[in-house]
């Protein structure tokens, strides 16, 4: 009979819980008139034997059917009706059941419960929140509940996903789940993420309209199609980076093109099917607005250098890494195209197209150029490093990673054109460096460079460091770390020739470096220094320790790993007032005892950071009595 319910006695014992009272009262309450419920009539189940159950069993039976004997299309209509979030989220711990279930109500579904009052559902969030799932804790659960309760507090902004849970681990559900839920979600990113695909990027972007950042790193299942519905959707979208996705290609990169107009970033790295039409687009359509560019290992030619050279009218920050199909006449188009005129910072790596001539015709062609980065340039050399700082306007920091071609004319020349403008300049594992004697009085002393980092130079010695000390006179941080060749002699000619003061100067593994170098840089440069690494230096004694601990009132980090000293170091450092001092590196001092102890607590007093690593003659029982009275200082032992 239509409108008629058939119930056994008992039936109503699953809304009497306390679970579903509050649900009923929120949720049949608010039903349509107009809306038809049809109900199939329930059998009197058939009792051929004693009906003889204990308290137990009835209990359990009862808290059984108070959360299975609604269908799922039953409770959804029963949460799409509850008041707000917070409701929302109590129930959400009743059973993952009801999570998942609450996790795919969308926010245009939430039914109002008093006619004329607003729900909670469309109240705007203002994604304040962030969250970020690692490794077995990235799972569609915690995505669901996420969705669910998160909006209370402000809306979820920012959700990073790094890794997955090999077992159970985020899939297109949970992605679905925060699309539904988080309508705030300013920025997503995933990495490591292999199960993840189009459907759940679909529902993100079905669902967040707000997205300005999306990062898809290392994502194999993610293809064009999921590009698509984000270039539908998410038009406020300004950073995109996408890394070994191997099914994005050409398509979805014009379809963000054709869709986000107001791109600020791009980042795109190890993605076999993107080509030149797919970069071009992305770099014409958004020229006003582009801002940083970073291409790598991409099978791009000289078209896409050269419309970057055309289009790029506010690129600032270009890195170009890995591109072995760009000619050198496609690094020419760029620099000729005269459309850099806002670039400031240049990265290129492992690139055989860029040469000396492609160099210089970039420099001329980016006249407010500040940053140069080159790592592997093996076409790289003297000629074209000095013509690109002759023709350079701008310039102030120069980076050379293993461009081998490349020795200490080089360098020094380009030091000495550079002038009033250079401040800075850092060599790693050049290998054309070599300890020459050079003839200083063609050079001009540089007015402006500050820094000086030469790091894994096998060449360099105290004859290329001699002249550096007379060219570099305003220098206030010299790193020249792992340099066996560097000696007093060199390094005297830094100390003696600097008239800004020395404030950081790293000499770790220098191992010919003495005493006299030690004590003359406390007695110069007192007043300046604040950071000191002699690790590795096994000729610094005492004498250095006590002309520190005399001079350099300043200092706040100090590392004398490996050197030759003695518990008599340590007390010099204790005996004179040092209050700066926060980090003391003493691993591998072999020579300290458990003589020294008083002082260091004492010394420990003012310290954020103790190493006593590989000290052996220290006993393991004295480090923890220090440890546990240097309560506010990590020791490490």
């Amino acid at each position: 009979m239509p409108g008629f319910i058939n119930y056994r006695a008992g039936d109503d014992e699953c809304f009497k819980g306390a679970s579903y009272a509050s649900l009923i009262g929120a949720g049949f309450s608010s039903f349509s008139p107009r809306m038809d419920a049809k109900y199939s009539p329930l059998k009197r189940n058939r009792i051929n034997g004693p009906f003889v159950f204990s308290a137990k069993e009835f209990v359990q039976k009862k808290k059984q059917a108070s959360i299975e004997v609604l269908h799922d299309e039953c409770l959804f209509e029963i949460f799409r009706r509850l008041a707000g979030r917070k409701e929302k989220s109590s129930c959400a711990l009743v059973s993952k059941k009801w999570l998942m279930l609450l996790s795919s109500i969308q926010s245009k579904e939430s039914i109002k419960v008093v006619p004329g009052e607003k729900a909670s559902e469309e109240i705007e969030d203002e994604g304040y929140l962030t969250r970020c799932l690692k490794g077995r804790k990235a799972t569609d659960n915690r995505l669901a509940a996420i969705a669910v309760g998160i909006a209370s507090a402000g809306g979820l902004g920012k959700l990073s996903i790094r890794g997955n849970n090999t077992v159970r681990g985020v899939s297109n559900v949970g992605l679905a789940a925060i699309g539904r839920g988080c309508p705030s979600l300013k920025v997503l990113s995933a990495w490591d993420v292999s199960t993840i695909g189009d459907q759940g990027l679909t529902e993100i972007a079905n669902g967040c309209h707000k997205l300005e950042k999306l990062d898809l790193i290392r994502c194999p299942l993610v293809s064009d199609r999921a590009l698509f519905a984000i270039a539908e959707n998410c038009r406020d979208l300004t950073t995109l980076t996408i890394e070994s996705c191997p099914r994005i290609g050409d398509g979805g990169l014009q379809a963000i093109a054709r869709g986000c107009p107001f791109l600020h970033t791009i980042m795109i790295k190890d993605c076999p099917l993107v080509g030149d039409q797919g970069i071009s687009s992305l770099v014409s359509s958004s020229q006003y607005t582009l801002v940083k560019v970073k291409l790598q290992n991409l099978n791009i030619t000289e078209i896409s250098a050269a419309v970057i050279g055309h289009s790029g009218i506010n690129v600032t920050d270009l890195a170009l890494i890995g591109l072995q199909c760009v000619s050198e006449r496609g690094f020419c188009v760029m620099g000729m195209a005269h459309g850099l005129q806002k670039l400031e910072s240049l990265t290129v790596s492992s690139c055989p197209g860029l040469t000396d001539r492609a160099l210089e015709t970039i420099g001329k062609g980016s006249p407010n150029l500040k940053n140069l980065s080159l790592h592997k340039c093996s076409l790289i050399s003297d000629n074209g490093l000095v013509s690109y700082t002759k023709s350079s306007f701008s310039i102030k920091s120069i980076q050379l990673h293993e461009c081998n071609e490349i020795s200490q004319y080089g360098v020094l020349a380009a030091i000495s054109n550079c002038g009033s403008k250079l401040r800075a300049v850092s060599l790693v594992k050049c290998m054309g460096i070599k300890d020459i004697v050079l003839e200083a009085h063609r050079l001009t002393p540089s007015k402006s460079l500050k820094s000086l980092s030469i790091r894994d130079c096998p060449g360099f010695g105290s004859n290329i460091l001699a002249v550096v000390g007379w060219l570099c006179p305003q220098l206030e941080d010299i790193d020249i770390s792992g340099h066996s060749g560097v000696t007093d002699a060199g390094f005297l000619s830094v100390v003696e020739n600097c008239q800004a003061g020395l404030m950081k100067v790293n000499l770790s593994g220098c191992v010919n470096i003495t005493d006299s170098s030690v004590t003359s840089l406390a007695r110069l440069h007192s007043g300046m220094l604040q950071y000191l690494n002699l690790g590795g230096c096994s000729k610094v004694t005492d004498e250095s320790l006590a002309a520190i601990a005399l001079h350099c009132y300043g200092l706040e980090d100090l590392d004398v790993s490996k050197c030759a000293i003695t518990d008599l170091a340590i007390a010099s450092l204790c005996c004179e007032r040092m209050p700066e001092l926060l980090n003391l590196y003493l691993s591998g001092c072999s020579q300290i005892t458990d003589k020294c102890m008083p002082f260091l607590a004492k010394l420990g007093e003012s310290l954020i950071s103790l190493n006593l690593q590989d000290c052996k003659s220290l006993s393991g029982r004295m480090v923890e009595l220090l440890a546990e009275k240097l309560c506010e200082c990590e020791v490490l032992a």
